[in-house]
């Protein structure tokens, strides 16, 4: 029994910190977005989950540390939201789609994370940028394989890796400018890019 209870306090110690990290990651990325990464320190994260200033460094080497986390999180998240926007859509631009709504929620409702990757880049160091992409890499493949089957059946012109940046460049702006309250919802963005990259002259296209 004493060994059962040991494990159980265990295992309820592990969820504790994970919960515990997981606040961290949030209230960072919150302030990040907000204050910017330069101006935001320990103490204001730490105070954000009322834990004491040092407390961070139990579940972080450094303050880049937990920007890397942050944007990795944010971006895993992505994922999974992308796996589950496009699971059983047929057709590439059903696919394409679904793949801007995906996007457009992530960024702009749905996770503070996110954002952190459009607004601090640059304040990555090379071995925290390197981690990054290759998650960032994943969330991308996704949509360069929607793109190239756009390609095939019409839909647009090229598929290359400028228009990739081109297409993320406008919806990732729309943190700029999207307001919850304002004249169009995430669902009217997402019509009125496919309408504007995919080529309307294809046959097919409804």
């Amino acid at each position: 029994m004493a060994v059962a209870r040991t494990k159980t306090k265990a295992r309820a110690s592990t969820a504790d910190e994970g919960n515990r990290r997981a606040e961290l990651i949030r209230a960072a990325g919150k302030l990040f977005v907000e204050k910017g990464f330069d101006a935001t320190t320990i103490r204001d994260i730490a105070d954000a989950v009322g834990m004491r200033s040092g407390s961070p460094f139990y579940h972080f080497k450094s303050k880049q540390d937990m920007l890397k986390s942050v944007m990795i999180e944010g971006l895993q998240a992505a994922l999974t939201a992308q796996q589950a926007a496009i699971a059983g859509v047929r057709g590439a631009e059903a696919r394409f789609r679904a793949l801007i709504k995906s996007h457009l929620r992530i960024i702009l409702e749905d996770h503070t994370e996110f954002p952190v990757l459009l607004y601090e880049w640059r304040a990555l160091t090379d071995d925290s940028r390197a981690e990054v992409i290759a998650v960032k890499d994943r969330y991308e493949a996704v949509w360069q394989s929607v793109l190239k089957d756009l390609v095939k059946a019409g839909l647009l012109k090229d598929d290359g890796r400028v228009t990739r940046l081109l297409l993320f460049g406008a919806f990732n702006w729309t943190v700029q400018w999207y307001r919850p309250d304002g004249e169009f919802t995430i669902d009217d963005i997402a019509e009125r890019a496919v309408d504007l990259y995919l080529c309307p002259q294809a046959e097919g296209r409804r």
